[in-house]
């Protein structure tokens, strides 16, 4: 029983790591958010605009691959 259980567990690492990806930028994504909203210096905000930008592009870039990963699952179940 142990050997099942450990495919399993490799088999669902990708989702996990995704997950973990997508809770990290999401952290990241609330600070950046916080942080323009603290600042006056017209340069950190423009910084601070380019940095919430990229963090919402990775963001999507690991929803799609949740996505992907969900319909991969559900096309061939375990």
């Amino acid at each position: 029983m142990k050997l099942f259980k450990f495919q399993k567990e490799e088999e669902n690492k990708p989702y996990m790591l995704l997950k973990d990806d997508i809770e990290k930028t999401t952290s990241e994504l609330n600070a950046a958010y916080t942080n323009m909203q603290n600042v006056t210096d017209p340069d950190l905000i423009d910084y601070y605009i380019y940095q919430t930008k990229a963090v919402q592009m990775r963001y999507r870039y690991l929803l799609s691959c949740a996505k992907k990963l969900e319909d991969s699952y559900t096309k061939n179940p375990l």
